[in-house]
């Protein structure tokens, strides 16, 4: 019996994290908005464009939209949340020898919710991803070319 109750409830749990994960509800008007601290918005430098990069969960995957970057310094990538709760994270790890890479964003939980990049990176290729849903596929690759 103690077995089947610890089942049952690590069951429960997993279904509570896949719900948290793949919510797409919009907030009551006494929750944060897309402008709460998470969000954040910068300008491209004279010359640079912004680069709008979608984060998604639906019903074949959690990606983003689109997962191969070209950029240049002075760029600025446009993280916005569609739906799921996601990050981007540039790992050192997994960009060995790279140097000045962004700590892990916040988690962007509100539809709307934007994470701004300006692109300070040196040229070269760099990989993202979102810590939760890496191992579902969801990393992406920017390539910063000279100008």
């Amino acid at each position: 019996m103690k077995t089947q109750r610890a089942i049952l409830l690590s069951g429960l749990a997993f279904i509570g994290a896949v719900a948290a994960c793949s919510k797409s509800d919009k907030p009551d008007g006494d929750e944060a908005s897309a402008s709460s601290p998470a969000a954040t918005s910068s300008e491209p430098a004279a010359g640079g464009k912004i680069i709008e990069v979608k984060l998604i969960t639906d019903g074949t995957s959690n990606r983003f939209e689109p997962a191969k970057i070209e950029a240049h310094k002075g760029d600025v990538i446009r993280y916005t949340l569609v739906v799921g709760v996601h990050n981007v994270h540039f790992l050192p790890d997994s960009n060995p020898g790279k140097v000045g890479l962004p700590p892990a964003s916040d988690m962007l939980q509100l539809p709307g919710q934007t994470y701004d990049l300006p692109v300070t990176f040196a040229p070269g290729k760099y990989y993202f991803q979102c810590d939760p849903h890496a191992l579902l596929g969801m990393v992406g690759h920017l390539e910063v070319e000279d100008d």
